[in-house]
C-alpha cells in the first residue's frame, strides 16, 4: 500500500505513544454513543452521524473522527515486524484523512468555530512588539475611548479571554456572595457555564424566571420577586441578568430593554447583560448599541463569536464597579501579562464597524435558511441562530449531504451561522431543508 506522508507528527515520541494517545481511550464506534436528552428542548445534544458515506463533503462518519484503523493496522503489525518507518507514514497518512475529512464540512455547529477574521490576524501582528505589560499597553489605554464613543457615555472596559469570565466576573462585581442574580431559566449563565456563577461570585443564587423565547418580562420579574419573602431566611435578588440576543436568538427591543431596566431601577436591582452575540442583536435591531441595552451596569461585549479570536470585552457603564473587577479579574487569573494581543483583538473589531459588519453578514446567511426553513421553525430568526422541527431521519439525511450541526432534543436542530459562512454552503443546506 503506497503512503504519502505530508508532514510529520509523533517527533520525540515512541511510534506506539503516538499509536495508542490517538486510540488507546475511544471506542470505534464512539461518535454514536451519546443521543441527544429528550427531557427539555433546549438541550444540546451531541454530533449523530449515519453510517460511513466515502465521497461526501464533510461527512466523517467513524473515519473522520477517529483513526482509520484499516490505514493504522498495517501500520501497526509491521511496527510489531520492526518496520517503524512503514506504521510512522501510515499515522501521517491517517491524520492528513482526518484534516481533510474536517476543513470539507459544511459546518453551521456554532459561531465559535468560525474563522478568525483577516483583520483580527493583522492587529495581532501589528500589536507584537514590545509594550508595557498587562493592561498598562497603548492598546489597552485606548479601550475606554473607543467604546465611549461606541456608547455615547462614558465606560471603563476590561478584557478577558472568555465569555464565561466576562458574564461572572461582571456578576461577582455586582452582587455579593449572600446575594441572587435574576435570569431566564434558559440562560447561559444557568445551563451553560458548569457552575462558573457562583464560583465566581463565591455563592450567590441564580433565580429562575419563564419567558417567552427565553427572554425576561418585567411581570415576569415581578412574580419571581414577589414569591421570595424579605426575611434573613431567604436569598434576596441583587441583580437581573439578560441575554442580548437570547439563548434562541430572540432580540430585546429598545422598548423591552428599557422596560426592564426601569423594573430593575424600581426594585433596587443593577442590570447585566450577556451580549455574547451582542453584535447580531444591533444589526438585526438597527439602533444605536446603548438602546440595545439601555439601563445595563455592565454589559459582555461578544468578540469571539463574531471573527474575533480569544478576547471579549467587559464593559462597565459605573466607573466605579471597573475598579472592583480589575482587583477580581486579577484574583481569578484573568489579568494576562501581554494584554495588548487583547485589546488588538478588540480595537480591530470595533474600530471601522468591524463587529457589525460581521454579524449583518451571519445575520443575512441565517435569514436564507429562514425562508427555507418555513414552518418548521420553532422560534422567529433575529439573529444567527435557528431552530427547527426535524425528525431523525431528516437530520440523518442533512448531516449525509455533509452538513454539521447540533441536535436540539429528539425532534428539533439548532443551526447557527457566522460571519463567513461560504454562501454556496448556506445555498446548498437551504436548497436541502426544502427538500426534506
Amino acid at each position: 500500500m503506497p503512503l504519502e506522508p505530508d508532514g510529520d507528527i509523533g517527533t520525540g515520541r515512541d511510534y506506539g505513544e503516538t499509536l495508542f494517545a490517538g486510540i488507546g481511550h475511544q471506542r470505534l464506534d464512539q461518535p454514536r454513543r451519546h443521543a441527544a436528552p429528550a427531557d427539555r428542548l433546549r438541550h444540546q445534544g451531541v454530533i449523530r452521524f449515519p453510517g460511513a458515506a466515502p465521497g461526501l463533503p464533510g461527512q466523517p462518519a467513524d473515519r473522520g473522527l477517529s483513526r482509520d484503523m484499516g490505514v493504522i493496522f498495517p501500520g501497526l503489525a509491521a511496527a510489531v515486524a520492526g518496520d517503524r518507518d512503514l506504521l510512522h507514514r501510515a499515522l501521517l497518512l491517517d491524520a492528513a484523512r482526518a484534516r481533510q475529512h474536517c476543513s470539507r464540512a459544511m459546518q453551521f455547529l456554532s459561531d465559535n468555530a468560525a474563522a478568525v477574521h483577516p483583520r483580527v490576524w493583522d492587529a495581532l501582528r501589528a500589536a507584537d512588539a514590545p509594550q508595557p505589560p498587562y493592561d498598562n499597553d497603548a492598546l489597552s489605554q485606548r479601550l475606554d475611548e473607543v467604546f465611549a464613543d461606541l456608547f455615547g457615555r462614558p465606560c471603563a472596559v476590561l478584557w478577558v479571554a472568555t465569555g464565561t469570565a466576562a458574564n461572572c466576573l461582571a456578576l461577582s462585581t455586582l452582587v455579593p456572595p449572600h446575594g441572587g442574580v435574576i435570569c431566564h431559566r434558559e440562560a447561559h449563565i444557568e445551563t451553560d457555564e458548569g457552575g462558573a456563577p457562583g464560583f465566581y461570585t463565591h455563592g450567590a443564587k441564580l433565580i429562575l424566571a419563564d419567558g417567552e423565547g427565553a427572554k425576561l418580562t418585567p411581570e415576569g420579574i415581578a412574580a419571581v420577586i414577589a414569591g421570595i419573602r424579605k426575611d434573613v431566611h431567604q436569598v434576596q435578588p441583587q441583580a437581573i441578568s439578560v441575554t442580548q440576543a437570547s439563548e434562541y436568538g430572540r432580540c430585546y427591543r429598545p422598548e423591552e430593554m428599557a422596560a426592564i431596566a426601569a423594573a430593575a431601577e424600581a426594585h433596587g436591582l443593577a442590570l447585566h447583560v450577556d451580549g455574547a452575540r451582542f453584535a447580531n442583536a444591533v444589526a438585526f435591531l438597527e439602533c444605536t448599541p446603548w438602546h440595545a441595552c439601555v439601563g445595563a451596569k455592565a454589559l459582555s461585549f461578544g468578540c469571539v463569536k463574531n471573527g474575533g479570536m480569544s478576547a471579549e470585552a467587559l464593559v462597565f457603564f459605573d466607573e466605579g464597579l471597573a475598579e472592583v473587577a480589575r482587583l477580581r479579574r486579577k484574583r481569578a487569573g484573568h489579568l494576562q501579562s501581554k494584554g495588548r494581543f487583547l485589546a488588538a483583538q478588540i480595537l480591530a473589531m470595533v474600530e471601522g464597524g468591524l463587529w457589525l459588519e460581521n454579524a449583518r453578514a451571519a445575520n443575512a446567511a441565517a435569514q436564507e435558511l429562514a425562508v427555507s426553513a418555513g414552518s418548521r421553525l420553532l422560534h422567529p430568526v433575529e439573529a444567527n441562530e435557528l431552530f427547527l422541527r426535524l425528525t431523525v431521519t431528516e437530520r440523518e439525511a442533512l448531516r449525509a449531504q455533509g452538513f454539521s450541526f447540533y441536535d436540539w432534543g429528539d425532534d428539533a436542530a439548532r443551526l447557527v451561522t457566522a460571519w463567513n459562512s461560504p454562501a454556496e454552503h448556506v445555498a446548498a443546506l437551504a436548497r436541502a431543508i426544502s427538500a426534506l
